[in-house]
Formats: C-alpha cells, structure tokens, sequence
C-alpha cells in the first residue's frame, strides 16, 4: 500500500491470526503470511516462543500466548488483536498436539479427549470468536487444518482422524452458515509433512518415512512451506468464491486407489526406455 507505514495499526491495514504458530506449518504459514499481511499474530500455548517468533517476523507483528482449549484464553487472544488492531481479516486454525502411538486397546481416554480438545475444541472456540469479529465487519477468512487421516482410515489414529474428520464437517457448516456475511471457511488437508513433529515420531519408530514415501505418488513427504502456500491462497482475496472446501494436499495420496507396490510398477514403466 504506497504512502502508507506497513507496520503501523490502521482501518486498512490487513490482520491475520496463526494458532500453534510456534513451529512447523503454522510458522511457515505465519511466515507466508506476513507476505500479504501487514500484521500477524502469532499464538502459541508458548508464550515466549510466540514472542519471539513475532519478533523474528518483524516490526507490526505480534506474539501472544493462547491455549485454544481454554475458552477465556481463546476469547482474550481475539479481543487483544481487535484492541490492538481494530480488525481481523484472516484466521488459521493450526494449532495441534502429537498423538497416541498405539492401536486401540491400547489407547487411554485421557490422551482421546487430550487429543480432540485441543484439535477439535480448539478450532471451534477460535472459530467462534473470530467469527464475532468477523460478523460485525461482514468480511473475513478462516483456514482449518485437517488431514488425508481424517478423510481415510488410519489404523491406531482414531483420536486424530476423529478429530480432523470433525474439522472437515464443521469447515462446511461454517462456511454455509456464514456465506452471506462475507465470511469464508475452507480447510486443507495435510499428507505427511517433514516437520519436526513428524521426524520425532519417525524416531521413535511410529511412522516409516520410507513407507510414506512409497504410498506417496509424488514419492516424498510435504515441506511445511508448501501447506503455508496452499494455506495462503484459501486466506487470500485469489479464492474469493472458494468456500466450505477441504482441499487437499498430500502428493496424491487420497487420490491413489491402487495397491501400494503400484506406484513402484508406474514409476518403473515411464523412466524404462523404450
């Protein structure tokens, strides 16, 4: 916006907010973000990470501490950002926990709800409140993180696919529930990412990233920076008449219908030479 100090609070001045913006795909979505945005705000569970995530993001950012399970928590965080900013164009809903590692007889109810809380609950308390904010402007966007374990089955991931299956179905109630205010509410749907979460569990002996790979008709695993893309273009005025969508973005894993060792045969027949 020429003539106008990017960093200075203003009635134009675009406002995005990132939950679990701390690392992994919510910092390369706030990163991505403070592209378009004149101001992002960062929110983690860790206060001091936020802050200095914001402060590595620059001047007119802002790092807050939220715990998206807790509704006074979530409900300060929106009220500090339209104190401070008086506006908010764009939310993210990003924040998420690992998960159990074992199948379900051994699963515990504490690690379900644990799960679900924060995914699940969190999604929609941040939702809500922004969705305030969002009503009286008659404008904004909301992303949600779903994933391809929502859309499929998981063995040993029931929390987490439970979880994520909810945010799918919410997206759409929110989307058409809020169309004609000028709201929009999509999702995307993560594959398997190469985030420090992943690598950790990777480690540990939860998840074979070769195997991944090999399920993958792409042949990888994502970068966090191409889900903050595809994050970026659901929040952006370029998917205006985009609403209500679970879009995802896996490499093709949702789309694959064939035995796994498939990909291998396929790939295999197109580098032969003839």
């Amino acid at each position: 916006m020429a003539g106008q100090d990017r960093h200075s609070p203003s009635t134009t001045a675009r406002v995005a907010v990132v939950t679990g913006a701390g690392d992994g795909i919510g910092w390369a979505t706030a990163q991505r973000l403070a592209q378009d945005f004149e101001h992002v705000v960062i929110a983690d569970v860790r206060a001091d990470v936020a802050a200095q995530r914001a402060a590595e993001l620059g001047a007119g950012h802002l790092g807050l501490g939220c715990d998206v399970t807790s509704e006074d928590s979530v409900v300060a965080l929106m009220r500090q950002v339209q104190e401070r900013f008086g506006r908010l164009n764009a939310l993210v809903n990003n924040a998420g926990i690992g998960e159990q590692t074992v199948m379900t007889l051994e699963q515990t109810v504490e690690a379900f709800d644990r799960i679900l809380a924060v995914h699940l609950r969190g999604t929609f308390l941040a939702s809500r409140e922004a969705g305030r904010i969002f009503v009286q402007q008659q404008s904004g966007a909301i992303v949600n993180i779903s994933s391809i374990a929502g859309m499929q089955g998981h063995p040993g991931r029931n929390a987490y696919g439970a979880a994520k299956a909810g945010i799918s179905t919410m997206t759409a109630a929110m989307a058409s529930e809020w169309a004609r205010d000028g709201i929009r509410v999509n999702a995307v749907a993560p594959g398997y990412v190469l985030t420090d979460l992943v690598k950790n569990l990777a480690a540990k002996g939860a998840l074979d990233l070769q195997d991944l790979e090999r399920c993958t008709p792409m042949g990888r695993t994502a970068q966090p920076q191409e889900i903050a893309e595809a994050i970026a273009f659901l929040a952006s005025d370029r998917a205006s008449f985009i609403t209500g969508v679970t879009l995802p973005v896996d490499g093709g894993w949702a789309a694959f219908g064939a035995p796994p060792g498939k990909l291998g045969t396929v790939a295999e027949k197109r580098v032969s030479p003839k």
